[in-house]
């Protein structure tokens, strides 16, 4: 900052309290207050402060800062979804509604919170960033915020077939999942009794499924009531894929739970240019070994082998065989084979004890089928129930047969080989570990979709739009900062360097060295992506003003260190904003 004296013409000059900055490579100037009325010595006492002199005398008042807002990290999130274009594809007009739907997603990446505590953060007396000034909504409540998602959710249709439009394209590779939540409260059609992937049993569930590109980077995500089966879901957004993002041909990739046989049959072959790719379950890789289709011997010298059965007409099978994975099922299955008969054990002791012993039928195999039902490995025991007594054993039979599979899994394509390899078809079936990344990011990392407190079933869709748009947002920043994080940025360089596609997957050098040394190539810390964010929140913009001049009030930014500019550089935004 500098003062600087601007003639005026025949009336006195403007004496002016200025900053320069740099943009795109230019030097600009901006003003930050006008001081004409400053008395002389005031004036100079400020050239004095500015200069980095120590005021004598002459400055009578001190400055004061009135009011530190966190910043950077503000500038960031906004910055990178003006960037991407985001804003343009919530609404290509500005307005209120999408204002707040900008100060929405970012609140959402830089602390979840509900609603009512992001209302909070917007408005004028209780903010604590510059979100609000930032975006224009101050002042915006919790009442506001809600007819907001009212109006998103009825873009959601738009905003997905645009963001396809920029991430998918004819003959493309599209990743599919699905997750699921749980409910607070009891008063949403949407909200149902499911299976729980949090393991919250007691609550009600909502289903949701993501679609991505190969890449990760999400397109669309669409809600289902709570006891909606994964394989239930296909149809919908293969009708997405076709009828809204106007895709002839695609390859839709999911896990053996979603794509199965049914699905194939009822929703996949009927529809011309769409292909698969998923994999088998555990009872049909053991009909193949059954019939004959491939030998366990194939593995001997390799850990891939393509075959063809007839029960799979017109589509590819590829076996492989993980030998780190079958050592770690086999741990697995030991542990929990003993975790097993420890408890067991327990009701043989409860049933042969000669104090109130647990006695009858029901009773013991009621307690026991609990048993078996937690650790899931009630086909490897056979169990003996009277009245008064109760035994097992391990069936060694189903262990073996079970065994003799370990490591093995079949992936299932109708994919040609023309097309796509069998290497490249493992690959694209693995590729499905990036959409799991979203889930957690979704879930319990960053964005903390759960737990899902909207009643209304419209607000519940627009709440999960609104963590999918952020966590597009957080995708793209991931990409760009991926030199400061703990996040591979050699990962075709490792892959390259793999012994075989089966193989487990290993980091490149540089990112175990950053996992190691905790910095970068440069001697600059790691961070993750979080702690990044909390440092940048340490570029504040401060509120000062010279003591009693409330009308000579201004802002000033802190100057960003070496570490957070390379932040701001890799990201292409601007601190100040």
């Amino acid at each position: 900052m500098y003062v600087t004296v601007v003639p005026n013409r025949s009336s006195p000059p403007a004496i002016l309290l200025r900053e320069s900055y740099r943009e795109a490579g230019k030097v600009r100037n901006r003003t930050l207050a006008n001081l004409s009325q400053w008395p002389a010595d005031r004036i100079e006492g400020l050239r004095r402060v500015l200069r980095g002199e120590t005021p004598g005398p002459s400055t009578s008042q001190p400055f004061e800062i009135i009011r530190s807002r966190p910043h950077g990290h503000v500038a960031a999130v906004v910055g990178t979804m003006h960037r991407v274009g985001l804003h343009t594809v919530i609404a290509a007009q500005r307005s209120r509604q999408r204002d707040q739907v900008e100060a929405m997603i970012t609140a959402r990446i830089l602390e979840p919170a509900s609603k009512l505590a992001t209302a909070r953060g917007l408005d004028p007396q209780t903010r604590s960033t510059t979100l609000a000034e930032v975006l224009g909504v101050e002042g915006a409540d919790e009442d506001a915020l809600y007819e907001t998602m009212d109006w998103l959710v009825g873009r959601q249709e738009r905003i997905e077939a645009a963001l396809a439009k920029q991430h998918l394209s004819e003959g493309t590779l599209v990743l599919y999942d699905v997750s699921s939540t749980y409910f607070e409260g009891r008063h949403c059609p949407l909200a149902k009794r499911g299976h729980s992937r949090d393991g919250k049993k007691d609550k009600l569930q909502i289903v949701f499924g993501l679609l991505t590109n190969a890449e990760g980077c999400p397109v669309a995500v669409e809600v289902f009531a709570g006891n909606t089966a994964d394989p239930k879901t296909v149809v919908s957004q293969v009708r997405k894929l076709r009828e809204r993002f106007g895709l002839n041909r695609l390859v839709l990739v999911g896990d053996r739970g979603m794509i199965t046989e049914a699905r194939i049959r009822c929703d996949l072959k009927p529809q011309e240019g769409i292909d698969w790719i998923t994999a088998l379950r555990a009872p049909a890789i053991q009909k193949l070994v059954a019939q004959g289709a491939f030998q366990m011997s194939l593995f001997d010298e390799r850990d891939l082998v393509e075959i063809r059965s007839p029960a799979y007409p017109g589509e590819r099978l590829i076996v492989c065989r993980n030998p780190l994975l079958t050592a770690e099922r086999a741990r697995k299955r030991e542990e929990l084979l003993k975790a097993t008969e420890r408890e067991l054990d327990k009701v043989v002791a409860a049933a042969a004890r000669l104090k109130n012993p647990l006695k009858g039928k029901d009773r013991i195999g009621l307690r026991a089928g609990r048993v078996l039902g937690r650790y899931k490995m009630g086909k490897h025991f056979k169990l003996e129930i009277t009245d008064r007594r109760f035994a097992y054993h391990r069936n060694e039979v189903t262990i073996a047969r079970e065994a003799e599979l370990d490591g093995v899994y079949v992936i299932r394509t109708s994919v040609s080989a023309d097309t796509l390899e069998a290497d490249d078809a493992v690959r694209s079936y693995k590729r499905l570990a990036v959409v799991e990344r979203a889930f957690r990011s979704l879930k319990t990392v960053d964005l903390k979709v759960r737990p899902i407190h909207h009643r209304l079933e419209k607000r519940v869709r627009a709440h999960v739009l609104l963590c999918m748009l952020a966590y597009y947002v957080e995708w793209h920043m991931r990409q760009a900062l991926a030199p400061m994080l703990f996040d591979d940025t050699e990962r075709r360089q490792a892959e390259s360097l793999r012994r075989s596609v089966v193989a487990p997957a290993r980091r490149s050098a540089s990112a175990q060295r950053k996992a190691q040394e905790k910095c970068t190539d440069d001697g600059t810390p790691v961070h993750s992506f979080q702690t990044l964010l909390k440092d940048l929140a340490t570029v504040t913009k401060n509120r000062i003003e010279p003591a009693g001049q409330k009308n000579l009030a201004f802002d000033k930014i802190t100057l960003p260190t070496p570490l957070q500019q390379r932040a701001f550089d890799l990201l292409a935004v601007h601190c100040r904003m």
